[in-house]
């Protein structure tokens, strides 16, 4: 990929990671420039944001059912994996989120 296309991509990549609702405003600004390195980051954002609404979930019912309160530190998973997706799209990365990069 190229340098010009990373660059003016960039700022819509990383918007993409600052909440869903940053993820959503990104792809509107996309959607007319079609911009691959937006596109790569906007897919991976959203996948940290629906991981971490399920990890979330799934960890406020194991924390009711078992009574261990540490399980409730599993609802930043999608706040980590929006950060490291983040630091990539700041350097120019196209490299996937950990865990949830591949899914669908």
């Amino acid at each position: 990929m190229e340098q010009s296309t990373i660059d003016e991509g960039k700022t819509m990549a990383i918007i993409a990671y600052v909440t869903l609702l940053g993820t959503l405003i990104a792809w509107f600004m996309n959607k007319d420039k079609n911009n691959e390195f937006a596109k790569f980051h906007i897919g991976q954002a959203l996948r940290a944001w629906i991981a971490g609404i399920i990890i979330s979930i799934v960890s406020g019912v194991l924390v009711m059912v078992t009574g261990i309160g540490a399980l409730s530190y599993l609802s930043y998973a999608g706040w980590v994996l929006a950060i490291l997706g983040l630091i990539n799209a700041a350097n120019g990365k196209m490299e996937k989120v950990p865990l949830v990069g591949d899914i669908g």
